[in-house]
């Protein structure tokens, strides 16, 4: 056995008593003040020691700094998606104004592309009435096209690999070609048992402009006020 009982005590207290005991002991440093004071630690920027004091107030600047930058980025999260809806609420008023009138696809796809700058966009409707058949969004689409907007439960976005879709776009105002697309299904839900009755496409050259990460609900926003306004050039309309 040891002869030294204090020494055998303290070599069986270990680094979680000693922090257990200054967690249930707050007075303990206020009691001790000139030890807390003496306390130094290794500075985690370089090889020069630190008071306790200086360590805890450098800790504190840190968390301080990052609540600011979380605080940025949510202010501009909170700024960019005010920017979005004012966008969406001008296109919307657009397209309202445009209802019962010729020109409607036009002025949707048109400010569609003015207001949230997408570089290309086009429209394929079947289905429609008798005097807008020789339209082109009214063109002629294959079998395939249809049965792909059915199976949509969502829009898609992701690369254009090769779909028949991105043939309605043409080149952009740069010239180039949709390499990312975004493909929004069309829907009437009161008739024809909810199928599609169109699609929209948007186009970009940058193939990281619609990505299958990428959240769907202002798209699917966008469909939705696309299908309310076109519904009235339909025969079942």
């Amino acid at each position: 056995m040891s002869s030294n009982p204090a020494a055998d005590a303290v070599q069986g207290i270990t680094e979680t008593d000693i922090a257990n005991y200054l967690a249930a002991t707050p007075g303990f440093f206020e009691r001790h003040s000139a030890l807390l004071a003496s306390v130094q630690l290794q500075h985690p920027h370089g090889a020069r020691a630190v008071s306790l004091q200086e360590r805890q107030a450098e800790m504190l600047r840190d968390k301080i700094k990052g609540l600011e930058l979380r605080l940025i980025e949510m202010i501009r999260n909170g700024q960019d998606n005010v920017a979005i809806a004012d966008r969406l609420h001008r296109w919307t008023l657009a397209v309202m104004r445009a209802v019962g009138t010729p020109e409607l696809p036009l002025v949707l796809l048109a400010e569609l592309r003015h207001q949230f700058m997408i570089p290309q966009a086009g429209l394929r409707l079947w289905g429609v009435k008798p005097e807008h058949e020789a339209s082109e969004f009214a063109a002629s689409v294959s079998a395939d096209v249809k049965s792909f907007a059915s199976s949509l439960s969502q829009p898609y976005c992701g690369v254009n690999s090769g779909f028949e879709a991105a043939r309605w776009l043409g080149l952009s105002e740069s010239g180039g070609t949709a390499t990312s697309l975004a493909l929004i299904p069309l829907h009437q839900p009161s008739a024809n048992q909810d199928k599609p009755f169109g699609l929209l496409v948007l186009g970009s050259p940058d193939p990281t402009r619609y990505t299958a990460e990428m959240g769907t609900d202002f798209l699917t926003r966008v469909g939705e006020i696309a299908s309310a306004g076109l519904a009235g050039l339909l025969a079942t309309a």
